[in-house]
This record gives structure tokens, C-alpha cells and sequence, in this order.
């Protein structure tokens, strides 16, 4: 047990805290896809959040048309305040595309739409619908520090199971890849902010609603490193707190494919030096990807020291090889994926939601057969 504080405020769980949080004025967002659907997660996760009585729920839908109107069904069976908003309904996305912000579909995208709709709400909570060891204190934790003062705060956990280390993408790829820019000479203070998180891929996440409408957050799986890049303009060290949600866990995925961890370092990869360059961090990629492989292959012998104290099984040939994947994407950045934020643009977030209830009710009147 320790109680260091970073460079933002670190928030630690010494004895099971359950703290008092305003849950009530809290729009909670939870992205949903055709994986998510039904599993035992998933169901654990909405029937929590009916305990907790929040303002609103959220669930942005990444599905095809076959399935929308089983899983509005499912989602309405819960005693929510639930709105569905279905991401890629043919409608909404002809509404997008008249203002020009239809295109690379994925969960950043998702988030985009509900948090303008979100952000009517005092508070708002961001978390994964997968999460196994999700319970009824996820969301007050990251309500905590709102409720003190703080803008913007974030989750950070061991991600532990049948000891063995997992969160690949976390400590084989952007750990070390952000030490390996502070090696080579950059220093900034976005770069501290960042080292700063103790879990810098987490996907639960609460904001006031006045930051949710200023995030750019990034399309694909450059959310989390987008949103940090926002809310270190907005919030700065001394409006930002971390969360202490202890040991965590949810369903994985592979390292290679369409969804695995190869083709997510990449979209990582593009969000974060979308950012450093637009901080005037333009480091020499060929350099800086010699840099990471040593920065990482440093941080795989730590580990494996790590887990032969505790007793873990730790596969060093498999961690080299995914570093090896994952310096793959340690390439100059293509395309800057950020959507705009809401208050900035024309477009208004009830626009976008009529769209999405026209189009489920179509579902709901000529339902799958």
C-alpha cells in the first residue's frame, strides 16, 4: 500500500472507500457494439447502474440494422433513464454528412455523439460496458473529485488476472513510448501530464459537462489519448484527479486483426503524435522507434522481475514479440482523426438524436423477423 501523489491529484483506496457522490446530476455514458451485447458483463454492468438512480444513461450503439431492435428491447427492459442513441443509423449518418463529419466509423466516434447530448448534464461519467469487475462504486469514485472542484478525472487499476499481467497495449506501447520521447531530449509539460496517469488507456473517465462539449476526441481508439490532450488544455495539473478502482478486469482482445492490439497501436499511435506535434514535439520517428523498442524491452525485464517476486507467470518471448507488433506503428502520423468539439460547431446534438429515434422507431414498427 502506498499514498504517492503525482503531479495531479492521486485518489487511493486504503479500505474499500464508498464515497458520497452526486450521482443524481450525472449523465452516465456507456458505449455499446453487437460484441457487447447480452453477455453477462454487459448485464451486470446496466443492472448496477440501476441501483445507482443516475440523471441520465446514454448508450451510444455501434450495431447493423438486423440487430438494433433486440438490443433496444433488451436495453429498455432495465429501470433506466435511458436514451439509445444508434451511431450508425443510415439517417444519422446523412445528417453528419451534411456537415461534413460522417466517415471512419468506432468507439471514439461513438463517445462523440452522446457526449454533446451528455453534456446538458452537471457531470458526466464515461465507462466501458464490458468491464467484469464493474460495481456500484465505479461511477461514484469518478464523481469524487468532481465533486470537489476538479474538472476532470480518470481511473487507473491493476489489471491483473489469474496472475498474470495484462493491459498489453498500456505497458508494452504507450509507457514506453512516452518515456522514449522524454529520452530523446523533449521535454514539455503535456509529456509530464501524460507520464503523470498511472493508467493512461483507461476507459472510464467523468468530466464537468462544460469540458464534455471542448473535448476533439479522436474516431477510433485514439479516445483516451485525445481526451487526456483536451483535458490538459482545459483542466491542467490542477484541475485533473486519478482514481484508485483497485483490480480490474473485462473481456480482451487479440493482438492482431481488424479489432486487436496491432491495428489499436496504431490508432493510438496516430492520435498521440497528432498531439505531440501539435505541442511542438516533432521528434525523428526512425530514432524515436529504435528508442521505444529499448525503453520497452527495459520495462519487460521489470516486469519479469515483477512477477517472479509474486509469483506470476510472465512470457518473455510473447511480451518481445508484441513490442516488436507494436513498433510496427511508431510511424509519422498520417491524419489527424479528432472530431471538433460540440462548441464549436453548427450542428446540435438534439439534431442528431432526432435522427437516431426516427430511425429505431422505423426498427420498432417493422421489427427483425
Amino acid at each position: 500500500m502506498e499514498y504517492v501523489q503525482e503531479r495531479i491529484a492521486t485518489i487511493h483506496d486504503y479500505n474499500g472507500a464508498t464515497p458520497t457522490t452526486p450521482v443524481s446530476r450525472a449523465t452516465i455514458v456507456v458505449p455499446l457494439t453487437a460484441q457487447d451485447y447480452g453477455s453477462a458483463a454487459t448485464e451486470r454492468v446496466f443492472r448496477t447502474l440501476a441501483s445507482l438512480n443516475p440523471e441520465r444513461v446514454i448508450v451510444p450503439l455501434r450495431a447493423d440494422s438486423s440487430i438494433v431492435h433486440d438490443v433496444s428491447e433488451w436495453l429498455h427492459s432495465f429501470e433506466l433513464p435511458l436514451t439509445l442513441f444508434w451511431c450508425t443509423a443510415p439517417e444519422v449518418e446523412q445528417t453528419l454528412a451534411r456537415y461534413d463529419l460522417n466517415g471512419q466509423t468506432g468507439k471514439g466516434r461513438d463517445v462523440w455523439l452522446a457526449l454533446g447530448l451528455a453534456s446538458e448534464s452537471e457531470y458526466v461519467v464515461v465507462h466501458d460496458a464490458d468491464a467484469i469487475t464493474y460495481d456500484e462504486t465505479t461511477v461514484p469514485r469518478l464523481l469524487f473529485p468532481l465533486s470537489r472542484g476538479y474538472t476532470f478525472s480518470k481511473a487507473y487499476y491493476a489489471r491483473i488476472e489469474n496472475q498474470q499481467f495484462y493491459g498489453r497495449l498500456f505497458r508494452l506501447f504507450v509507457t514506453p513510448l512516452i518515456r522514449a520521447v522524454e529520452q530523446l531530449g523533449w521535454t514539455a509539460d503535456l509529456l509530464a501530464y501524460l507520464s503523470a496517469f498511472r493508467y493512461t488507456l483507461s476507459g472510464e473517465f467523468a468530466l464537468t459537462g462544460d469540458l464534455a462539449k471542448k473535448l476533439r476526441v479522436p474516431r477510433g481508439w485514439g479516445l483516451e489519448i485525445g481526451t487526456l490532450a483536451d483535458a490538459f488544455q482545459h483542466a491542467g495539473f490542477d484541475g485533473t484527479a486519478q482514481v484508485d478502482l483497485g483490480t480490474h478486469q473485462h473481456e480482451h482482445r487479440p493482438v492482431e486483426g481488424d479489432g486487436g492490439l496491432g491495428r489499436m497501436a496504431h490508432e493510438v499511435g496516430e492520435t498521440l503524435y497528432a498531439v505531440l506535434e501539435e505541442h511542438g514535439i516533432r521528434p525523428d520517428y526512425d530514432t524515436l522507434a529504435d528508442q521505444y523498442r529499448q525503453c520497452a524491452h527495459t520495462l519487460i525485464d521489470q516486469y519479469a522481475t515483477d512477477a517472479a517476486f509474486n509469483g506470476f507467470s510472465y512470457d518473455i518471448e510473447q511480451e518481445q514479440e508484441q513490442v516488436s507488433l507494436y513498433a510496427e506503428a511508431v510511424t509519422p502520423p498520417q491524419s489527424d482523426t479528432r472530431l471538433p468539439a460540440w462548441e464549436s460547431i453548427n450542428l446540435s446534438p438534439s439534431t442528431v438524436l432526432t435522427e437516431s429515434q426516427n430511425a429505431l422507431a422505423g426498427k420498432q414498427t417493422h421489427p427483425r423477423r
